[in-house]
């Protein structure tokens, strides 16, 4: 229902004004150039996928290192809560109004315009160097088979792969999505079978059992403290859910899809991450110096490895290398597509040049995706001629970004539900209503205060000026985004009233599927 409901003071009609005129066009014309090529079964592996990756496979054993197991676990469980709360909050309003902008377009309709701004040039910013990253990890993996070639030239053929994929059509990429992100949900269970038959004496020879459980000390290693160190981490590790959100943009059935992959995806994550991670401090102490080794130069090391090699599978290394190179590739496929569609929205609410705007006549938005292709590989390039630490300043600003942009999803939420009801709407009118409103994005956004407040809380405890820089850099960025587009435009916060609550064209006459 968009703005012309009456409210429940004024029964007249409520003129829209040049913002909302402009926001209504806007999104209109998004409408007519991409295509609606992604099926459920997309929409589920792009969220699934966008969790599972690199921190599951290599960084889960570092935090059962640092906190122990029952440390970890807590850590993981209170971010999933986080994650829960953020994904309710991001279905109601991408099930409302699928759009490819999502988050940048919502900041900008519920909160302001240039907030909208500073989240959309964050969250480009934050998967674009995502994707240099990937591709500096792609080149380590291939290592392990081809340790003659150099890694920039995997890295060039798999920006070349990648960007040809995304190239083709939404359909291309979401199929090739779902095969990536299938492989790794594949291992994630078999690891979860095998760890279970070695618990239980079943697989592996003699089974410590839950002897790694029985002492509290190492339970909860390092105590809060840990915890909340891991805390940290474990954010990172989910950071990728928020794509369905994106994605709803190109859905088919975005009304339908986007409430049930909300609802299935969410626990199928959290399945996948504490049953990982209690096997993991069920069959390896969290003393074992195997586990502070892992990362993608060492595959030998990763948690998975050792469990499967403890299994009795003699290939563990080469199939865990396998399953990390496709977890790479699929993170770098999904910012690819995400930090693409993020741009050609921003083009279309005249924040970014129109240029990223234009689509091919398969409806991808070629200009944005070359331009997404280049910072990725410039971030590539910076990496292997040298300049280690500009580039390091990169990935940690990145980092930053995403928390912020989970933020923004929680402020966007709150003002959208409030300007929903003052517009004389009805909860039940909402093709998804997150249940714990207003307390789930309250508590989310709380919570995200604490992780972005305490990315490296050690090095400013230290004193440690340069590390403390590299670790917050990305926030007085932000705002500086939001405060310099807000001086010029002279933008101010978007009052209930004229909030532009319009779906995209192709959706504004189909009757509201409510999910509870």
């Amino acid at each position: 229902m968009g703005l012309s409901s009456p409210t429940q003071t004024d029964n007249r009609a409520i003129a829209p004004g040049p913002a909302e005129t402009a926001l209504r066009r806007a999104s209109d014309e998004t409408a007519n150039d991409l295509r609606r090529g992604l099926s459920s079964r997309h929409l589920q592996m792009i969220a699934i996928g966008g969790a599972i990756g690199t921190g599951l496979f290599v960084a889960s054993g570092g935090t059962i290192s640092q906190a122990g197991p029952g440390g970890a676990l807590v850590a993981y469980a209170l971010v999933g809560l986080m994650v829960f709360l953020l994904m309710q909050s991001l279905g109601e309003m991408s099930a409302k109004i699928p759009v490819a902008g999502s988050f940048q377009s919502f900041a900008t309709r519920f909160v302001s315009p240039s907030f909208g701004f500073a989240i959309g040039w964050n969250y480009w910013f934050n998967w674009a160097i995502t994707v240099a990253a990937e591709l500096v990890a792609a080149g380590i993996i291939m290592d392990f088979w081809f340790p003659g070639v150099p890694g920039w030239v995997w890295a060039g053929i798999f920006l070349l792969v990648l960007a040809g994929l995304n190239a083709l059509s939404a359909k291309s990429f979401g199929e090739s999505e779902f095969w990536l992100s299938l492989i790794k949900v594949t291992a994630v269970v078999l690891f979860l079978i095998a760890g279970t038959l070695m618990i239980f004496g079943i697989l592996g020879g003699n089974s410590p059992g839950l002897s790694n459980w029985e002492t509290r000390e190492d339970v909860f290693h390092g105590g809060w403290v840990s915890i909340i160190s891991v805390f940290m981490i474990a954010g990172f590790s989910f950071q990728g859910t928020e794509l369905v959100g994106v994605a709803a943009g190109e859905a088919k059935n975005p009304r339908r899809e986007v409430p049930k992959a909300i609802r299935t995806v969410f626990w199928r994550i959290m399945l996948f991450y504490i049953g990982a991670i209690f096997i993991i401090g069920c069959l390896i102490p969290f003393t074992d110096p195997s586990l502070l080794a892992s990362g993608e130069a060492d595959i030998a090391a990763s948690p998975f490895t050792l469990v499967f090699s403890r299994a009795g599978i003699a290939f563990a290394a080469a199939l865990m290398n396998a399953v990390i190179l496709t977890a790479i590739l699929s993170a770098g496929n999904s910012g690819l597509y995400a930090s693409t569609r993020m741009l050609y929205a921003m083009a279309h609410d005249g924040m970014a040049p129109k240029v990223f705007g234009r689509t091919n006549a398969r409806g991808v938005p070629i200009p944005a995706l070359l331009a997404t292709s280049a910072v990725g590989l410039f971030g590539f390039l910076s990496a292997i001629i040298g300049q280690g630490a500009a580039y390091s300043w990169l990935l940690n600003m990145s980092g930053l970004c995403g928390f912020i942009v989970w933020a923004g999803i929680a402020v966007s939420h709150y003002r959208f539900r409030r300007g929903f009801l003052a517009q004389g709407n009805k909860v039940s009118d909402l093709p998804y209503k997150a249940s714990l409103f207003p307390i789930g994005p309250l508590l989310a956004f709380a919570l995200l205060i604490l992780v972005i407040a305490g990315q490296n809380y050690e090095a400013v405890l230290a004193g440690k000026v340069m590390e403390v820089l590299s670790s917050y850099i990305g926030l007085p960025i932000f705002i500086g985004l939001w405060l310099a587009h807000r001086y010029i435009t002279k933008s101010k916060v978007v009052p209930l009233l004229e909030m532009d609550l319009s779906a995209p064209k192709d959706l504004e006459d189909e009757p509201a599927c409510v999910t509870r």
